[in-house]
C-alpha cells in the first residue's frame, strides 16, 4: 500500500507522518508538494498538522485553495481514503470535503497535552481497527480546534454515524471538563458519509510508539489495511444502512 503525505508551506507534522508510515508500519510513503496539480499513484492521502501558510486568514483557508487540493478533492469524491490531522482537518473543512468548521478554542489558549477519546464508530476505513465505545489516548496541539456545526448538520452527522471520536474522561464519560477546546458535542473527529474522508484534531502520529506513552494512534493508520468489523443488519456503515 502506497501513502502520500501532502506538504504545505508551514506543515510541521509531515515528517512525523512519513516516519510512522515508513519506519513503524513499513509502508511505502511519499511526500507530495502543495503546488502539484495531480496526485501521483497512491492508495491513501494524509493532510498533516502544522500551520499551513502561517494560518493567515483562517487556519487551513489558504491551503484549501492550493493546486493539490483540487486533485485531492477529485480523488476523495472517487473514493480515495483521505486523512486530515489537526491542520489537515481544518483544511478538509475549508475545502468542503467535510462539514463544519474549526474555531478558536473556547478559552483562546493553545492546548498541547494528551486527551482521552471515546470511539463512537468503528465503521469507517480509518477506525475499523478500534472497538466501538472504547477509550483511547492521543495528544492534541492546537489553538483553533473547537469543532462547530449547525444543528441540522450535527443531526446528519449523528444519524449517518459520521462522528468518530469524542473527547471524554478516562472512564469514557463525555464531560465539559474533558472537552479541551469547547467543541460542540465534544466532537474530536468525523468522517464524510461515504466513510473515506476523515478529519480529527488529535495527533495519531504522535501516539504510535511506546516511547510516546501511547500506541493507540497506530491503529488508525493500520485500520486502512485491516478487515472491516462485523456490522449487524440495520446498523450504520459509513453513512449507509447495512442490509
Amino acid at each position: 500500500m502506497r501513502w502520500g503525505v501532502v506538504v504545505f508551506p508551514g506543515s510541521n507534522c509531515d515528517r512525523d507522518c512519513l516516519f510512522v508510515l515508513q519506519q513503524v508500519l513499513g509502508r511505502e510513503a511519499i511526500a507530495i508538494w502543495h503546488d502539484e496539480r495531480n496526485l501521483p499513484p497512491v492508495d491513501a492521502v494524509v493532510l498533516p498538522g502544522g500551520f499551513s501558510y502561517g494560518d493567515y486568514l483562517r487556519s487551513g483557508a489558504i491551503a484549501a485553495l492550493s493546486p493539490i487540493m483540487a486533485a485531492v478533492g477529485r480523488a476523495a469524491r472517487s473514493g480515495l481514503p483521505v486523512l486530515g490531522i489537526c491542520n489537515g482537518f481544518q483544511i478538509l473543512c475549508e475545502a468542503g470535503l467535510l462539514p463544519g468548521a474549526l474555531l478558536t478554542n473556547a478559552d483562546a489558549l493553545f492546548h498541547c497535552h494528551p486527551v482521552h477519546l471515546r470511539v463512537e464508530s468503528n465503521c469507517c476505513l480509518f477506525t475499523r481497527g478500534f472497538a466501538s465505545g472504547e477509550v483511547v489516548q492521543m495528544p492534541i496541539a492546537h489553538g483553533q480546534g473547537r469543532y462547530y456545526a449547525d444543528p441540522s448538520t450535527l443531526d446528519r452527522l449523528e444519524r449517518s454515524g459520521s462522528i468518530l471520536f469524542r473527547y471524554c474522561d478516562v472512564h469514557g464519560e463525555r464531560t465539559r471538563e474533558a472537552n479541551p477546546n469547547g467543541s460542540v458535542a465534544n466532537i474530536a473527529g468525523i468522517c464524510n458519509e461515504e466513510g473515506n474522508v476523515v478529519g480529527l484534531m488529535p495527533h495519531p502520529e504522535r501516539a504510535c510508539e511506546t516511547l510516546l506513552a501511547s500506541t493507540d494512534g497506530l491503529r488508525l493508520f493500520h485500520s486502512l489495511g485491516s478487515t472491516p468489523p462485523e456490522v449487524e443488519p440495520g446498523a450504520t456503515y459509513a453513512g449507509s444502512a447495512v442490509r
